[in-house]
């Protein structure tokens, strides 16, 4: 953890079971990337030795939720799950009404469809890829009104998720209250490095959506490591519980769509969650049509038990201490060795600030891309790339975004890694850091038409 914890801390769990973890040599993982055509998504899983590519279903469930495994109601309608789900979610969340999808982007496709018009607009604190594409197929346009300070790596303010409200109240003169059919406000803000909303920002947010009668979606999806920010940093929080909290801030939207993948422990899985009983019927209807029945949403019943357990361990505070305690820990070694990361340390991992990593390689070459390559070549240390590749390209004009940041992403798993393990992640990036300016960058050799960080191959330069 930070060096100004006093006393030691360690996880509060102990191991039950373990998967052993095998080391290619460095002559396999130069042949392996070059397979893979320098795309850390399309590395095997089994040719990975430390695995940070996301924390997005990779965490390891705790013993009550694999019992919870065993309690699967597989009925096709009217699954006990699906209803031990909705309990949980109106206990820990407060939403009146739950459609289970089979994970995040199921959710944001049915939102989508039931609230965006061709022409809308659609602020929020920052882009996120599957969300903004789905945006864009429902003939809306996505517009970033986060605070400036989220596109400075350096900057330390304390809440880089918040929206600035001047480029909401400039959006809404602009296109008038009628074209915006929500703010869509992300928690620990991801594309930014992990940044956590305040909320004091929402709270102001939610009296301004008021006034013109406009709704706040929530992407809640790692809304536990939020509320461990505003306990951290945020005055008048700092005796209450994150459970609390949490429940605060869904207090201040109409609605939100959850990959409970990350935050709520579980291997595969999402939901839906809305106030409104109009857009809860039309929702269920759709969710027929794209993912299943409305009390499975493509989800196996054992599944959707697991979920509605893993949202009650995720509001612990011991978990989530422990969890953003580990990523503290790994960040606090990287910048003690001068490593350029994004500041200050966000929720689910360390992110490195590729343009100051490598200066020399220009945008337009992909440098976290070629960093995310350079890192496993080094170590079997999978991580991934979160600039321009990921940014994509503007849908009308065909060219590419070229964003602030040009990161790549150490995603740590929720209780799957040791501190040793982070200590040989951090060792291997000094190493790669110290021989910088030998590296060279990527050009890219295959596009796909969406998501293209997913898919992309590229050659050195």
């Amino acid at each position: 953890m930070s060096k100004k914890t006093k006393a030691s801390w360690a996880e509060p769990y102990k191991i039950k079971m373990v998967e052993l973890l095998k080391m290619p040599t460095i002559s396999q993982r130069k042949k392996m990337i070059i397979e893979a055509g320098y795309n850390t998504f399309l590395l095997k899983s089994k040719d990975v030795y430390i695995d940070l590519l996301t924390d997005s279903g990779t965490s390891a469930m705790s013993d009550r939720q694999w019992a919870g495994l065993m309690l699967g109601d597989e009925a096709y309608a009217g699954s006990e799950n699906y209803y031990n789900l909705e309990k949980s979610v109106k206990k820990y969340y407060g939403y009146k009404y739950i459609i289970p999808t089979h994970q995040g982007r199921g959710a944001e496709n049915i939102l989508s469809k039931i609230l965006i018009k061709k022409g809308d607009i659609i602020p929020g604190n920052m882009y996120f890829t599957t969300t903004r594409l789905h945006q864009e197929l429902a003939g809306g346009t996505f517009i970033d009104v986060i605070i400036d300070e989220a596109h400075d790596s350096k900057s330390l303010h304390p809440f880089k998720g918040n929206i600035d409200l001047k480029k909401v109240e400039a959006l809404i003169s602009k296109y008038g209250k009628d074209k915006i059919p929500y703010i869509c406000v992300a928690t620990t803000v991801n594309m930014a490095g992990g940044q956590p909303i305040s909320l004091e920002n929402l709270k102001q947010l939610r009296t301004l959506t008021k006034k013109n009668n406009i709704k706040i979606i929530l992407d809640m999806t790692r809304i536990a490591e939020n509320a461990y920010f505003i306990k951290l940093r945020e005055k008048g929080y700092s005796k209450k519980s994150i459970a609390s909290i949490v429940k605060e801030i869904c207090d201040q939207t109409d609605g939100a769509t959850m990959s409970a993948k990350k935050d709520a422990l579980v291997n595969i899985g999402g939901f839906l969650a809305i106030n409104d009983k109009e857009l809860f019927e039309e929702a269920s209807n759709l969710v027929v049509v794209y993912e299943g029945l409305h009390t499975y949403g493509g989800l196996a019943g054992r599944d959707m038990e697991a979920m509605a357990i893993g949202i009650q361990e995720s509001v612990s505070d011991n978990h989530i201490n422990a969890r953003i305690g580990q990523v503290l820990y790994l960040g606090e070694k990287l910048k003690e060795a001068g490593i350029p990361i994004v500041e200050p340390i966000g929720g689910h991992g360390i992110f490195l600030d590729a343009k100051r990593f490598l200066p020399h390689i220009k945008q337009d070459h992909y440098p976290a891309q070629t960093l995310a390559a350079e890192i496993y070549i080094d170590s079997g240390v999978r991580t991934m790339e979160r600039g321009i590749v990921s940014a994509g390209r503007n849908s009308k004009t065909g060219k590419n975004y070229y964003p602030e940041l040009e990161l790549v992403r150490l995603t740590i798993p929720r209780r799957v890694y040791t501190q040793a393990h982070m200590d040989v992640v951090a060792e291997s990036i000094i190493k790669v850091y110290k021989r910088k300016e030998k590296i060279k960058g990527l050009k890219m050799t295959y596009e796909p038409k969406y998501l293209r960080f997913f898919q992309a191959k590229f050659e050195k330069l």
